[in-house]
């Protein structure tokens, strides 16, 4: 193949889809034998083309959730709404499901993103009312978001997820199939070290995360911001925003609302709801089905850390992780009785 250059693609679009695309290629390179005889090097023709469109756009050169979820997506008919994905891996309906629902829960995180910022500018003005406002928008978002990931049901079968499609979203980093990493060819001699596409990279999440005052610690805090090197700078930008703003939960305290204690509760006890159903889902697709094939005796699809059957795509340690975001979450819940008075309302 020859070793193309980004020098023709004129826009931020055309630089986006060919990101997707070479991720897409370099993925299937890497695993389409499976994850016990994977590519150990990227060839130069793969390579330098994705280095390159990697470096303008300031992604990593692997692919991330915010490839094939945010920008895998087309109308299919472009006087319509009804959307397909770009680009496919192994799995048949089941991959188009999983990108398509996924985008979907992450549309309906866009009220919800609108809500923080209403959040952040009323909090410069101490404008009470628009605090609350703001933090309903992100409640009746996060209920939306949790109402649309049970669409997953309806659209991926768990064997097919765990058996074909998961392997493909896989990375060199915090994997013992890549334990050195990937070589990119004619961009280093050593091999390089990337966590592969999750969930945890998901923008919307920890913008909530950033405006609750979601505290994060230990190995679950390190793996989240070290997932932000995986989001577009834009994003990243914004969530950084929204951590150097005075802390929410401080302001709440210190203005003893009962209104608006209830507002930030429910907000987190959403969030809470949506974590808790992330559990679920990871416990029917991945781990039953992982716990099955592994009773049949068969080789497991999926990477891992501590296990094949219990790691994430982008290398953390499954369960172990979700669990620690939920509690997390649900730790930054106001004790309204001992910590706001009930008689002052907005």
């Amino acid at each position: 193949m020859p070793v193309l250059t980004p020098h023709l693609l004129s826009n931020h679009r055309e630089l986006r889809l060919a990101h997707l695309a070479l991720g897409f290629i370099s993925m299937g390179y890497v695993w389409q034998e499976g994850q016990y005889a994977r590519a150990l090097i990227l060839p130069k023709a793969l390579a330098w083309p994705y280095w390159l469109v990697s470096r303008e756009l300031g992604l990593p050169p692997i692919l991330s959730y915010a490839d094939s979820v945010l920008a895998n997506w087309k109308l299919r008919d472009p006087r319509g709404r009804n959307m397909d994905s770009i680009f496919s891996f192994p799995g048949g309906e089941s991959c188009r499901g999983f990108v398509i629902v996924s985008l979907f829960v992450e549309m309906t995180a866009s009220s919800g993103i609108m809500g923080a910022m209403l959040v952040m500018h009323a909090m410069k003005n101490s404008d009470l009312m628009g605090i609350k406002e703001g933090l309903v928008k992100v409640t009746h978002s996060l209920k939306k978001m949790k109402e649309t990931f049970k669409l997953i049901h309806n659209h991926v079968v768990p064997t097919a997820f765990h058996g074909k499609l998961r392997i493909f979203f896989s990375g060199w980093r915090d994997n013992p199939m890549h334990p050195r990493g990937l070589l990119y060819e004619g961009v280093s001699n050593e091999p390089i070290l990337l966590s592969g596409g999750s969930a945890a990279q998901s923008s919307a999440i920890q913008c909530f995360d950033a405006l609750l005052c979601i505290q994060h610690e230990d190995e679950t805090g390190a793996f989240l911001t070290r997932m932000r090197d995986y989001m577009p700078p834009a994003h990243r930008q914004l969530i950084e925003t929204l951590s150097a703003l005075p802390p929410l939960r401080d302001f709440i305290f210190s203005c003893s609302s009962s209104d608006l204690c209830q507002a930030y509760n429910a907000c987190v006890s959403a969030l809470v709801d949506v974590r808790n159903y992330h559990l679920n889902i990871v416990t029917k697709y991945i781990i039953v089905p992982g716990y099955k094939a592994q009773a049949m005796g068969c080789p497991l699809s999926g990477v891992g850390t501590t296990g094949l059957n219990n790691a994430g795509t982008g290398g953390s340690s499954l369960m172990v992780f979700l669990k620690s975001t939920r509690n997390a979450t649900q730790k930054a819940l106001i004790l309204e009785k001992s910590t706001v008075s009930k008689d002052t309302e907005i």
